[in-house]
């Protein structure tokens, strides 16, 4: 698969992603292939990159099913993601549906902590994208 990531959204990916402990750590290289993936009772699934997403900030892959549609929620830390496969919409929770903007391959976005809103699968087939959280996993659903 050949994926092109704009120039904006790999600024982004920068400013969120931690900088080595010393210059003399080992590369991580994880093929896509070999990733370490596992689900949840609703069925996105999580490969993790880097650190524990239920302990500190970290970075993982995750696949949501077509036609996934998630409750309303919130989460505590910013998420940052870029658009591997798939096209997903993020909108926030109070906002026309209608307005989302359809993000696919090589798209960056980034939803505030604290910002109640809803994130789609839209396509017809399994969406996957790379995301990185400043601090832990959480999902805190809220009321309509």
């Amino acid at each position: 698969m050949s994926i092109q990531i704009p120039t904006r959204a790999l600024a982004a990916l920068a400013l969120c992603t931690a900088a080595p402990a010393h210059a003399t750590d080992p590369i991580t290289a994880l093929p896509f292939e070999t990733l370490d993936w596992s689900g949840t009772p609703e069925g996105v699934a999580f490969a993790p990159l880097l650190g524990d997403r239920f302990a500190e900030p970290y970075m993982a892959m995750v696949r949501l099913p077509a036609g996934t549609v998630s409750p309303a929620h919130v989460k505590s830390a910013n998420m940052f993601g870029i658009m591997l496969q798939g096209t997903m919409t993020h909108v926030a929770a109070n906002a026309d549906p209608s307005a989302a903007v359809a993000l696919s391959q090589g798209a960056f976005y980034m939803v505030p902590a604290g910002l109640a809103h809803v994130s789609s699968c839209i396509s017809d087939s399994a969406c996957v994208t790379f995301l990185s959280q400043d601090g832990t996993f959480d999902f805190l659903p809220v009321s309509p």
